[in-house]
């Protein structure tokens, strides 16, 4: 069965030596849907542990990979666009919900967690919105 990319849906290969060219676009690539650094976990200091941010994954999907053309992986999940705009209104609710850190960083890193709780939020329920807006019906974005 021929493996696709799980967000555009192109025919992935996994051929050596294709990096840099049209072809190594196509090349398949796993993802964590949740960082293994939020549990402490590093893959480039294997064995070493650092302090987790989340003892357990809020949403259910701790060490859960997808499959992921180079292009999407890399290019799409790896470096979102976030305007100042987009800055500038996620940082208001991050005051409005009380997540801002005014001083020093607290010797915990519950904060970190709940603003990362709160972008995850704000992914899912964009998503949901342009669906229902397509006439879609959002399912499992939650």
């Amino acid at each position: 069965m021929a493996e696709r990319c799980a967000i555009c849906g192109c025919l992935l290969h996994r051929t050596a030596g294709t990096y840099a060219t049209v072809e190594g676009r196509a090349h398949a690539s796993k993802h964590h849907f949740v960082a293994e650094r939020f549990f402490g976990r590093s893959q480039n200091r294997r064995g070493t542990q650092r302090t987790p941010i989340f003892p357990k994954c809020p949403w259910g999907h701790e060490r859960e990979t997808g499959v992921f053309c180079y292009e999407c992986h890399e290019l799409l999940l790896h470096n979102p666009v976030l305007l100042p705009q987009d800055v500038d209104g996620f940082g208001e609710i991050v005051r409005r919900r009380g997540l801002a850190e005014d001083e020093s960083k607290p010797e915990t890193l519950e904060k970190i967690g709940k603003r990362i709780e709160l972008f995850r939020e704000v992914i899912s329920r964009g998503i949901a919105a342009l669906l229902e807006d397509e006439g879609q019906v959002a399912t499992a974005l939650k």
